[in-house]
């Protein structure tokens, strides 16, 4: 699928209030709206330019979108004008049965969880506030008894990084359609000694690969696009073919041999898909950025139409092309495929084009050059 023209994930940031005290949280949320907030109106007109770019898979996030009191009007609007809106609220006292009942009866297509601990302790300590570990635990229990499609969104850390397996079990019981584990970006209130490096990543990738063969639900990774490098990698092996002659998102799509494609309710994502190349992420106040992860400007939904910036923004065209980007990923086999986040490159460095720091793979390509240099350098 081409990303040229239209994304195929627009994630909008209702708001950025909310009332969690979350220690990696991107947007830096607090306990009050932001008065420069996009207005009702304004909300309907970008829910316009969405369906003139196609009718992308809109996920609405935060803050806590159950903040805004219009958030149920703009669902009811999207649904209606053809859009799969997907919501990510924030498991609070905002979160009540009644409302799962309404969210399903509005025309949700799927509701996503943040569990990151199979513990009260570890996920609480995370969210700082007690007792929200529980009450993820009940929102999940609604949702399958609603029959809501539900996701859950774990964020990988060295403070959880040992509890992934008992959190694929504790989650196994509820239907979910997918596991969504994000590899911290450190940003906003995110700390870089929390990141794992590249050998503990690819650790993780291995676990979640054999996580993926028993569980009943699909798991992808977030900010982590070189999992798309390994499993490929993987399944090179057990075929015996070329890795360059297969395809993540055929592989993504099937739980195990002789199983057929797994419908996780709004399809899966395309190869290469990343910040800025296929995803868009609009701002409470309609800055619009390559993702909610990598704080780079690219313009305002109020002084140009979203699909003029997601084309002709120099930000988004440099992070579609993977054969510009530095280090090894720029030369890396798989950087069609993968491309490395280019959030977490800009974390690091402060240059979104920059290798990923956490991938431990050395691209053929990247080794002869590193040696032509050498060599170079010893005449």
């Amino acid at each position: 699928m081409p990303f040229d023209e239209r994304p195929f994930l627009v994630f909008w940031e209702l708001t950025r209030a909310c009332l969690l005290r979350c220690a990696h949280c991107r947007a830096v949320a607090q306990l009050e709206r932001h008065p420069g907030e996009l207005s009702t109106d304004e909300g309907r007109r970008l829910i316009d330019a969405l369906v003139d770019l196609g009718r992308p898979r809109v996920i609405l996030t935060g803050g806590d979108p159950l903040m805004r009191p219009d958030f149920f009007d703009l669902v009811d609007y999207a649904v209606r004008q053809g859009l799969s809106v997907s919501v990510t609220p924030s498991v609070t006292p905002k979160v009540t049965e009644d409302v799962i009942r309404k969210a399903k009866a509005a025309g949700i297509a799927r509701w996503a969880v943040s569990l990151d601990g199979a513990t009260a302790d570890v996920h609480d300590g995370f969210r700082g506030v007690p007792g929200t570990f529980d009450r993820a635990l009940r929102l999940l229990g609604w949702l399958k008894a609603y029959g809501l499609p539900a996701q859950v969104n774990t964020t990988v850390t060295r403070r959880n990084v040992h509890q992934l397996e008992a959190i694929a079990e504790r989650i196994a019981d509820y239907d979910i359609v997918l596991w969504s584990v994000f590899f911290l970006v450190p940003t906003g209130r995110a700390r870089m000694e929390e990141m794992l490096d590249a050998r503990e990543t690819e650790a993780v990738f291995a676990r979640l690969y054999a996580l993926d063969q028993t569980m009943p639900y699909a798991i992808k990774t977030t900010e982590a696009h070189h999992y798309r490098r390994y499993v490929l990698q993987q399944k090179a092996r057990e075929l015996g073919r070329p890795a360059s002659t297969l395809s993540f998102q055929a592989f993504a799509q099937r739980k195990r041999a002789g199983q057929g494609a797994v419908d996780d309710g709004i399809g899966r994502a395309p190869d290469g898909l990343r910040d800025g190349a296929g995803v868009v992420f609009i701002s409470h106040i309609g800055d619009v950025f390559p993702s909610g992860f990598l704080p780079v400007k690219a313009g305002n939904v109020r002084e140009a139409p979203l699909g003029e910036i997601y084309r002709r923004s120099p930000v988004f065209r440099a992070l579609r092309n993977p054969d510009g980007f530095g280090g090894k990923c720029g030369v890396c086999d798989f950087r069609h495929i993968c491309g490395g986040s280019r959030a977490r490159a800009y974390a690091v460095s402060g240059d979104m084009l920059a290798a990923e720091p956490t991938c431990a793979y050395i691209p053929p390509a990247w080794t002869r050059r590193i040696a032509e240099q050498k060599a170079g350098g010893a005449r």
